[in-house]
């Protein structure tokens, strides 16, 4: 099942995390970037232009990771619960042809249990095809949102304010730092 093999594949190629789009850059600290949506990192677009800005960075870190290959995209819909409920009206609206993929449970903590629940599609990249999830995520209609290579090198999560990028080795991560360099954070943490 198709199911399956992704599940393998990904715990064979990123076993220090479960697919939980926001813990994978602390799971993956040396092959981990971020990159700041707007500029001075100011968190979200209030204007046509400053959504422009974000949907071209977006799209430009994007085609340099995915340009001419199939991708998989992720989406989330999280709950208290492991049973699979009905998915969001915004998850379903936003990523229409996703199948189910898995549910994890992202906390332990019996008394805070939350189950992230994945849907999977996979479609060819092109620039400006998932603008629509883009925004959503820019605006955190959606979160949890990955989008990787069908070899799953290469990951990218698009949140508010930005995108955690983690990479194959820690050299091709450097080399996408310095492409964008102005896009980083000041912070020493990168964060």
């Amino acid at each position: 099942m198709y199911e399956n093999d992704l599940l393998r594949r990904w715990e064979e190629r990123w076993p220090a995390c479960p697919p939980i789009a926001d813990a994978l850059k602390m799971a993956y600290p040396d092959r981990w970037v971020r990159f700041h949506s707007l500029p001075e990192s100011k968190r979200y677009a209030d204007s046509t232009d400053e959504y422009a800005i974000v949907l071209n960075r977006y799209n430009t870190v994007l085609d340099g990771l995915f340009g001419g290959k199939d991708i998989y995209v992720i989406t989330a819909d999280g709950s208290e619960t492991s049973s699979l409920a009905r998915r969001s009206h915004t998850g379903a609206h936003l990523h229409p042809r996703a199948r189910y993929w898995t549910s994890v449970l992202e906390d332990p903590d019996p008394d805070a249990l939350w189950y992230w629940h994945l849907y999977v599609s996979e479609k060819p990249w092109e620039r400006g095809c998932l603008d629509e999830l883009l925004r959503a995520a820019a605006d955190e209609v959606t979160v949890g949102l990955l989008i990787a290579d069908t070899a799953l090198q290469r990951l990218h999560h698009p949140y508010d304010g930005g995108a955690d990028v983690i990479l194959a080795t820690t050299d091709e991560r450097d080399r996408l730092r310095c492409r964008h360099a102005e896009w980083l954070s000041s912070e020493p943490s990168g964060l």
